[in-house]
């Protein structure tokens, strides 16, 4: 018999989520800095990023900040049970997963940032640091990617469910003490 699921992702969740990974890949490996595809590719993801922040504050209970955002206590919590090798069952993000798509998030608007003050602010035309700041952000958010790839890969093992599959159904199986 298989467990029950719930649907838990909402539509305006999953396309942020699918906007965030198809505009990264596709700027950071397909165009180049500057190039018009580039800059409205960033200025949408900019847009779907005050979206997923507003949503944070009035969408449904997964997508809200309060339900999953990563306080010590709940970062003490998932790593005592990582390091035990007991299973973290949440609906929602865990709270490192939450920890990481933070940063993820903090990267995507400095990307942003940066890539406006490169462009668009006459008083900093000729100046390097947004270049290298945009840099450093576009690396940094490369690397938090792997790690959430990674991450999602070991807990859908761990866990003995699809978790990338969950964030596009929007479905999640619920815990097994639920």
């Amino acid at each position: 018999m298989s467990a029950a699921s719930v649907r838990l992702w909402d539509p305006l969740l999953r396309l942020c989520h699918l906007s965030f990974a198809t505009v990264f890949f596709a700027n950071y490996f397909f165009t180049e800095a500057g190039e018009r595809w580039h800059r409205w590719l960033g200025y949408y993801v900019l847009g779907c990023l005050v979206l997923r922040l507003v949503w944070g504050f009035i969408g449904p209970r997964s997508a809200r900040w309060t339900d999953f955002w990563p306080t010590p206590a709940r970062l003490a919590a998932h790593a005592r049970a990582l390091v035990r090798g007991q299973p973290h069952h949440r609906l929602g993000h865990s709270p490192i997963g939450a920890l990481v798509m933070l940063l993820m998030l903090g990267c995507i608007g400095g990307l942003g940032l940066s890539g406006f003050l490169m462009r668009e602010v006459d008083a900093l035309w000729g100046e390097d640091w947004p270049q290298t700041l945009h840099a450093w952000l576009a690396d940094g958010l490369l690397v938090l990617v792997g790690v959430h790839l990674l991450a999602a890969v070991v807990e859908s093992l761990r866990l003995r469910e699809n978790l990338p599959l969950s964030m596009l159904t929007g479905r999640r199986r619920l815990p097994e003490d639920s």
